[in-house]
């Protein structure tokens, strides 16, 4: 399940029971306080309404970090790049990756949903197509799902009106890379069948989380993405540290320095945030005072 929500929107997973998505983030050697938000792709804009001193901490910030530079992946570079990486560049073809049966509803769904032929793109990567079925999929299925209307979207294009700095976490080749070129292609194939073998559940687990996130309910968001399968569809250990533990961990060192040149708003997937291994506790390990604003 965590594969499926973090492959499209790279809503990835990473402590507190408390609905709370606006955290200030001060001490140790920070002369004024930093914030962090986590946000959800899937939600409306018009959530920022309801988030108990949102706008005070974005006016209280010199600069913006997300975990991408939204602007550097609308760039016709990055559109190439990520293009070129959808596309299998050895020998495997959709044929010989997935059973004559798989082929027939990946290209059932490939139809439906992209209106794409498979056969017309035999080189496309599963993973590739896993990422834009789902997009459609959640604006067929997520009720105000506007994919133009997101909250990373809005913070940096508001920092960049007032003049402030706007940067990313991660560049735009490291996640398309994640995305594309993170698992093997027989692994993005199986990862594909259990998403398409099971599309009805994995819409209704989106659903489930989205509501979450609405009412700002980090510890849900997360014990819904811990859900297991027991079966090949749960994440591999290493698919787990890929996704999350290692990006949560370098964010974090990242942060030191950025927080202790500026104050920061820093706006990340939700689900990167609670658990042991997400961002809020690593950055109390460094001896941050993390508190939620209220």
């Amino acid at each position: 399940m965590k594969i499926f929500i973090g492959a499209v929107i790279l809503i990835c997973v990473a402590l507190n029971a408390n609905a709370q998505l606006l955290w200030k983030i001060s001490g140790k050697n920070l002369e004024k306080p930093s914030y962090i938000i986590g946000t959800h792709h899937l939600a409306p804009l018009s959530i920022k309404d309801s988030i108990a001193g949102l706008q005070k901490a974005l006016n209280e910030t010199q600069q913006v970090y997300g975990e991408l530079k939204i602007s550097d992946t609308q760039t016709p570079a990055a559109m190439q790049k990520m293009q070129k990486m959808m596309m299998t560049e050895s020998d495997s073809t959709l044929m010989t990756l997935l059973s004559p049966a798989d082929f027939e509803t990946a290209n059932k769904y490939s139809k439906e949903y992209l209106m794409m032929d498979l056969q017309q793109v035999p080189k496309l990567k599963p993973a590739a197509i896993q990422n834009n079925i789902i997009v459609v999929a959640y604006i067929k299925h997520i009720r105000n799902f506007h994919p133009q209307e997101q909250l990373d979207t809005y913070f940096q294009t508001q920092a960049i009106q007032k003049g402030k700095k706007v940067e990313g976490l991660e560049t735009v080749e490291f996640q398309f890379n994640l995305l594309f070129n993170g698992t093997s292609l027989k692994r993005q194939a199986q990862l594909l069948m259990c998403v398409l073998n099971n599309m009805d559940d994995e819409i209704d687990v989106l659903r489930k989380v989205t509501d979450a996130y609405l009412k700002q309910d980090l510890t849900t968001m997360l014990s819904l993405s811990e859900e297991r399968k027991g079966n090949q569809c749960d994440p591999l250990p290493d698919e787990d540290e890929a996704m999350v533990t290692n990006r949560n961990q370098a964010w974090v060192e990242k942060l030191a320095n950025i927080m202790k040149a500026a104050p920061t708003f820093v706006a990340v997937g939700a689900l990167h945030l609670p658990g042991e291994k997400g961002v809020l506790n690593l950055l109390k390990k460094q001896g941050y005072t993390v508190e939620p604003v209220k």
